[in-house]
Formats: C-alpha cells, sequence, structure tokens
C-alpha cells in the first residue's frame, strides 16, 4: 500500500435543486464564502485557478486545479490537481426529493513533504483533518443554499 495516496468519497444531501447546487459549485472563487476550510481561490484563466485550505490541523495545502470535466447536463464537475495534492476531484449531482445528491469523489497522492514523511503514523489524523473538512463545507453549502 502506497501511504501517501488517498480516496475520499462524501455525500451530501442538499436542500435546493441540482441546477442550483451546481451553480454555485462551479463557481470555485466563491468556495470560501461558505466552505470555512477552503481559505482562498484564486482564478488564474478560465480554467485554472489556485485554492488553498486549512483544516484543524495546523498545515495549509496548496493546489492548482485545472477543469477536466464541466457537464452541467450531467451534474458533473471535475478538476485536477497538483501541488501538494497530486490526483482529482469529481462533484456528481442527482436529484434527491426536491433536492439534490451531491457525490463527492478524490483520489490524490500527497505531495508536502512533511506530510509525506508522516504518512504512516499520521493517516489516521489526515484522513480525520479531511473528514472534518468536508463537514464543514456539507452545512456551509446547505446553510448558503438555504440563503439564497
Amino acid at each position: 500500500m502506497d501511504w501517501c495516496r488517498y480516496r475520499f468519497r462524501s455525500i451530501w444531501d442538499l436542500p435546493a435543486r441540482p441546477a442550483a447546487v451546481y451553480s454555485v459549485l462551479e463557481r470555485a472563487e466563491e468556495y470560501p464564502r461558505w466552505w470555512p476550510q477552503v481559505r482562498e481561490v484564486t482564478p488564474l484563466d478560465e480554467l485554472t485557478g489556485t485554492a488553498r485550505f486549512r483544516s484543524f490541523l495546523p498545515y495549509e495545502l496548496l493546489v492548482t486545479a485545472r477543469a477536466q470535466r464541466y457537464d452541467p447536463a450531467a451534474g458533473v464537475l471535475e478538476v485536477g490537481m497538483e501541488g501538494d495534492l497530486e490526483g482529482w476531484a469529481r462533484w456528481t449531482l442527482s436529484a434527491r426529493g426536491t433536492g439534490t445528491r451531491a457525490l463527492y469523489e478524490q483520489e490524490v497522492e500527497v505531495c508536502k513533504p512533511l506530510m509525506r514523511r508522516l504518512a504512516l503514523p499520521c493517516r489516521p489524523v489526515f484522513r480525520a483533518n479531511h473528514a472534518v473538512m468536508m463537514r464543514g463545507g456539507r452545512r456551509g453549502l446547505a446553510a448558503y443554499l438555504d440563503g439564497v
């Protein structure tokens, strides 16, 4: 097993229709408005931007993300990432009752040197850090959608 590789999967049930959720998720530069652990997103061009994250652990991750799939009809947004994390992340949205089920999937390899050195002993803590980030995002997006 490569201790520096991670695969994450989260499901968020949200109180808005898929088109409304998609319109929020496609504007990554606005994530810091509703997702506390996304500290900064800076667009570089129409398809690429940098993002800075920090959850409860005392370190930040910096990635450059590039749009790989943008399909509003299918409800799919996917980016490739490089920097402190290398890999991809994808949102897949589907209608669920009067709201949306948002599936978030991510496959990455950690490239940040300190995290690589601590990969084996700290893996459970790194996974918990990610889980806290995802809970913060789900709560923030649900509240944001309620207010829109």
